[in-house]
């Protein structure tokens, strides 16, 4: 029997408008309309082989804002190029490099990914410009997969080096002295996808970059950045903040664009009272089914690795085929270089018809003709969320972008509030490279690496940063040691191997399957550890079920065993504050906020059983684990004493956790972090200070800057809180907004509006 015609993406939707159990989910519909683009000539002085390049490519013509960026490149600026997904931001920074090389082969460059998925894409992309316009470039990609004999023609010959920032930290500007040619004659570095370097990882990475920029001082060269990114509200601050030099944005953005539909969809209620609504996976995989099942090449994004492991199942018991199975995969961190690989090229090359990922794959990756993007729960800011549906129609017509409503707070305002979406710009990028934990390690690095003078007139520097202190406590370890007027290396060990850029802390754990001897199939943070490693825990890996058998706290491993079971586990974590020291108060609020340092104590208690697809109960247990000790930045405020006197006590506690349940879901909104960067504890009697207390606190050592940024915009985020709670539809709480009445109590999200509005929250 032959196979039924597969439908394109302009009949799905057409379906979709006609099914009203679909419409009756849908909150906005918005048809963003193809443009044409603004064309200039490519300039005159360019080299005539890579003009012959560009021409063989099909480019006879240059956007405006890459012929803008190219002409700032030559005046010798720094340059942040920001325009949309599939604007041609590379060429951007290629065209003046490879300009440049060609005119002078002692050039050299440095291209920073954060991914190596990155780096292969780009190194292709040299090699193809390389054989159009038959000249020789020698470029090569230095990461964990290069091999050694590649590694050292890199050193030798390397015109452009591409790699990512844990490479140029651990073993590039650690053994510079093998990089004679590159750091000697170093002209260009670009650093793409800026707007990832935001938060902890940001905040590494500018010190990574001031080290980057001594080694390059000793061996006499000062490079020129050119830095890319997606739309963010304060590229110049970013960049300006990451380099410690002046840029100039590029912004005006000369690309045509495809039309698309962005579809914004709340799943349905699943119980009379309109509390509980369908799980952001279930809609999100039966809405991605109706594209996949036509051979609609989509990708579903989800926040988590276990969101997408669970996609992965759904997707596939979609299918009775066997083979058909194998065309649905996964992508998230934690799976091997290998299989990352062979997923990026199956897409590609469209053996892949349908793909579940974490942010991963959110960036610039080639991943072919992705049609439908559909999004399982808001990716947490807005730039997010613009990059991830930005994944669909980079070289097609129709394409489709569906963001699916988690039950959260922050994704039921953004699917209540579209034309906040659509209207609002996005959000800020912060980093805090100053940060005492980090900035600290980074010192140890650099010393490693190089010397510090010793000059009571010119104190020693990291950047524009007086290290002397760190230096001296350095001392003091016997880390190093002063002489000859100057800081030298004096210990064993090698300081960049501990320092992870991905985390405040380097203490990740490694699972360990045990099903068939011992191999390592992952790594988990150590923040996460206790939530998702904890004896009795299902761990889940490529669309397996693994059982932890043990976690080895101290050896920071945990041993799991594959098995077949009908559910996952989700552990609670109980969170204990304590206020060290005062940094800064508004008197202008009758909440009367603070900011300063604070000391958090975490410790996993229970896990819960839940069953695939009905999401039940099925079972719990205790964690014994040791408590995790923090000290952070946090803000926090009080309930005034006139608002508590006329609460019921027996209420307090619930309208507390209430408001930060809001509040820990929309902070993001504004300080463009993830969730997860945050944490909220509430305190009916503050030990410190003796009143009804919400924390907000950075969760990471030292803090990042965020919870600073959530102190000055405390009145907006209260403000964004209210409409919140407001435009709730349910009756006296749900997850949507306050929490569940069984959880913070009955008529909290009353009393949470009266609150507010008795506090002069408009």
């Amino acid at each position: 029997m032959p196979k039924m015609a597969k439908k394109k993406v302009a009949d799905i939707l057409q379906e979709l408008r006609d099914d009203p159990k679909f419409l009756s989910g849908v909150t906005a519909w918005h048809h963003i309309p193809p443009s044409s683009g603004q064309y200039v000539d490519i300039p005159p002085d360019i080299h005539a082989s890579l003009r012959a390049a560009l021409t063989k490519k099909g480019i006879k013509k240059l956007y405006s804002h890459q012929k803008e960026a190219y002409d700032l490149v030559s005046q010798g600026l720094n340059v942040c190029v920001v325009t949309p997904t599939a604007s041609g931001k590379t060429l951007c920074y290629n065209l003046p490099v490879l300009d440049s090389i060609l005119k002078d082969e002692k050039t050299r460059a440095l291209y920073v990914f954060p991914t190596k998925a990155l780096a292969q894409d780009q190194l292709a992309e040299l090699v193809e410009l390389s054989r159009l316009g038959e000249f020789s470039v020698s470029s090569f990609t230095f990461d964990g997969d290069t091999p050694s004999h590649k590694r050292r023609l890199a050193k030798e010959v390397g015109q452009v080096i591409i790699t990512n920032p844990d490479m140029l930290h651990q073993a590039i500007l650690p053994h510079h002295p093998t990089w004679v040619r590159l750091f000697s004659s170093l002209k260009f570095v670009v650093i793409d996808e800026m707007h990832g370097y935001r938060g902890v990882f940001g905040s590494h990475v500018a010190n990574v970059i001031r080290r980057l920029k001594r080694v390059a001082q000793f061996y006499g060269s000062r490079p020129q950045f050119i830095l890319a990114s997606a739309t963010i509200a304060n590229p110049e601050e970013l960049a300006s903040t990451l380099i410690e030099e002046q840029v100039t944005v590029v912004n005006n953005n000369g690309a045509p664009s495809s039309g698309k539909e962005f579809i914004f969809y709340n799943p349905p209620v699943v119980q009379p009272d309109g509390e509980i609504r369908q799980s952001a996976i279930d809609a999100a995989s039966r809405i991605a089914s109706r594209f996949i099942k036509n051979d609609v090449q989509t990708i579903v994004f989800a926040r988590s690795r276990v969101s997408v492991e669970i996609l992965v199942q759904y997707l596939r018991d979609s299918y009775n085929d066997t083979l058909e199975k194998e065309r649905i995969q996964g992508y998230r961190g934690g799976y091997l270089p290998n299989e990352r690989r062979a997923i990026e090229k199956a897409l590609r090359e469209g053996e892949i018809v349908g793909v579940a990922a974490t942010n991963a794959l959110e960036l610039g990756i080639d991943i072919g003709q992705l049609d439908c993007v559909v999004m399982a729960g808001y990716p947490g800011t807005i730039a997010s969320t613009w990059q991830q549906a930005g994944r669909a129609g980079r070289r097609t017509g129709n394409s489709v972008a569906i963001l699916v409503a988690g039950g959260s707070p922050l994704d039921q305002f953004i699917v209540k509030n579209p034309d906040y979406f659509f209207s609002q710009s996005p959000e800020y990028a912060l980093i805090n490279p100053n940060n005492p934990y980090i900035l600290g390690e980074h010192t140890k690095c650099a010393a490693y690496e190089l010397p510090f003078k010793d000059d009571p007139e010119d104190p020693p520097k990291l950047g524009s940063v007086d290290v002397s202190r760190i230096l001296e406590h350095l001392a003091e370890q016997k880390i190093l040691y002063r002489a000859h007027s100057r800081w030298n290396w004096s210990s064993e060990s090698f300081p960049a191997q501990g320092v992870s850029l991905r985390s405040a802390s380097s203490e990740n754990f490694v699972v360990v399957d045990t099903t068939r001897g011992a191999e390592v199939i992952g790594e988990v943070d150590w923040a996460s550890a206790p939530l998702l490693i904890h004896d009795e825990a299902i761990y889940m890996h490529k669309g397996e079920q693994y059982h932890v058998l043990k976690l080895d706290y101290p050896a920071r491993k945990a041993y799991v065993k594959k098995v077949n079971v009908d559910y996952y586990t989700d552990a609670s974590l109980a969170v204990g504050i304590r206020v060290i020291s005062v940094d800064q108060v508004s008197t202008e609020s009758p909440f009367n906020p603070k900011f300063g340092e604070v000391s958090v104590t975490a410790l996993a208690t229970i896990f819960k059983k839940i069953k695939l697809y009905t999401h039940e109960n099925v079972g719990s247990g205790e964690i014994s684990l040791p408590e995790m000790n923090m000290h952070t930045q946090g803000m926090w405020f009080t309930l005034p004493d006139q608002v508590v006197k006329g609460m019921d006590p027996h209420s307090v506690g619930g309208v507390l956790s209430g408001l930060a349940n809001v509040i820990l879901n929309i902070a993001p909104l504004f300080l463009m972090c993830d969730k997860k960067d945050l944490g909220v504890s509430v305190e009916v009697r503050s030990t410190y200070e003796q009143k009804p207390t919400i924390y907000l606190y950075d969760s990471y050592p030292g803090g990042v800057g965020l919870s600073e940024k959530g102190f000055h915009l405390l009145p907006q985020i209260l403000k964004a809180s209210k409409e919140l709670i407001s435009a709730c539809q349910c009756r006296s709480g749900c997850p949507g907004c306050v929490g569940p009445e069984a959880e913070v109590g009955k008529g909290t999200k009353d009393l949470c509006l009266s609150i507010l509005r008795q506090c002069g929250v408009e």
